[in-house]
């Protein structure tokens, strides 16, 4: 008996970054390679949001005596540091990021000197929403890739707030992973970044 289910045929997000990726011959492929160093920290804060209170990831971070905060003045979750840790563990060795900044870290992040630090920047809220999860809410990751300024890219030097701070339509990427009973990530890269004011 041969069977009837039809199968329907899926990109991958590799597949779909190659595909991209032919529409630009000079392209070097560091970018195809940030977006998958992207999905990584993705995947990995998925399985730690799913984990949740069996791997000890739910209730307040503590530094310290107290609770510590971050730069919107709100208290930290144990899930919003760690999803902080792995944007950082899986994107700052792969040689193709200038700086990061985030909303869980007051200043930039700067790539390690002992490494390759690469042309573009990283800005991410690693965890968004985090306070739901306390009751069952979806939460995600929402993330942006921009150009580094050409001066940072040419001298090598530590990036400052003010190279972040560039207009919407500067995006190069923006997206964002949804987690809960499945894991989704939109992308939008090229003419499909939204041009935010």
């Amino acid at each position: 008996m041969t069977s009837t289910i039809a199968r329907t045929k899926r990109t991958t997000l590799t597949q779909f970054l190659i595909g991209e990726r032919r529409r630009f011959p000079a392209a070097s492929g560091d970018f195809n390679a940030l977006i998958l160093d992207v999905a990584m920290a993705c995947k990995e804060i998925a399985r730690a949001v799913a984990f949740g209170e069996l791997a000890g990831m739910l209730g307040q971070h503590e530094s310290g005596v107290g609770a510590s905060v971050n730069v919107q003045g709100e208290t930290q979750k144990k899930l919003d540091v760690h999803s902080n840790e792995l944007f950082i563990e899986m994107s700052e060795q792969g040689g193709n990021l200038a700086g990061m900044a985030s909303e869980e870290m007051e200043l930039p992040y700067q790539i390690p000197a002992q490494l390759q630090r690469g042309k573009y920047l990283l800005v991410f809220d690693p965890l968004d929403g985090s306070s739901n999860i306390d009751v069952n809410v979806a939460v995600g990751s929402i993330f942006s890739v921009l150009r580094a300024p050409p001066e940072v890219v040419a001298s090598g030097r530590d990036v400052v707030e003010a190279d972040f701070l560039q207009p919407g339509t500067q995006q190069l990427a923006a997206g964002y992973a949804l987690y809960g009973p499945a894991t989704m990530l939109g992308l939008a890269v090229g003419n499909a970044v939204p041009a935010l004011p």
